[in-house]
């Protein structure tokens, strides 16, 4: 059954880069087998976000899974990517489920509007009489282990302070929003975050489950 869905979003991901073309990147999630590393079982045109059958999520997938239940997991639509290579993306996740309710497969659809934010930048500049620029776009990697990099990064500049100065009350605020982020997710993760902050791994999950 599952052998069968998939075939049934490859060829709907491959009508969907035809009608759009070679800025809409249509990449396919493989769930069934709980390797959020090695997700991506199907692309077309990759090279928008740089990514290849193999790569795994991004930030924004990493996140949804770790604030909800699956259950509860609406589709993510029209939020904004931004790709290594600079490119802006407009995209859409849907999740799609078993009969049990379970997350199987991620159908995701990103268009390259570089170009027309390019252009509606300037658009908006001349007929703009003052106001604040919209939302920054996220970051998209080809890899976890990029992506724990830049959460890790992330997860320091939120405290403000280098981690050789990092008091305990840093380094808490630190992990639980690398926690927040889904971080703990990708495999393996742990060790390098507690080698990271300089820590054991039964203290890291100690400040994890602080104030729950």
């Amino acid at each position: 059954m599952n052998g069968v869905r998939l075939e049934n979003l490859k060829q709907t991901a491959h009508a969907v880069a035809a009608q759009f073309g070679e800025k809409c990147e249509v990449v396919i999630h493989d769930l069934t087998g709980n390797e959020l590393e090695n997700s991506i079982v199907y692309i077309e045109n990759g090279d928008v976000s740089g990514r290849k059958v193999g790569d795994g999520p991004s930030q924004i997938v990493l996140d949804t899974f770790a604030k909800r239940d699956e259950a509860d997991l609406p589709d993510h639509l029209a939020y904004l990517l931004h790709a290594p290579s600079g490119r802006i993306l407009k995209s859409s996740t849907v999740f799609i489920r078993n009969e049990q309710g379970r997350i199987d497969y991620i159908f995701a659809i990103n268009f390259d509007v570089t170009e027309l934010q390019i252009v509606n930048k300037s658009v908006t500049s001349f007929l703009s009489f003052g106001g604040e620029a919209g939302d920054e776009p996220e970051p998209i990697t080809s890899d976890v282990n990029t992506l724990l990099d830049q959460l890790i990064d992330r997860s320091v500049e939120l405290v403000g302070v280098p981690v050789r100065a990092m008091s305990k009350e840093d380094k808490i605020k630190a992990i639980q929003f690398l926690n927040d982020a889904g971080a703990f997710l990708i495999t393996k993760s742990g060790d390098k975050v507690a080698k990271y902050f300089g820590i054991s791994k039964y203290t890291l999950y100690s400040y994890v489950d602080i104030n729950k």
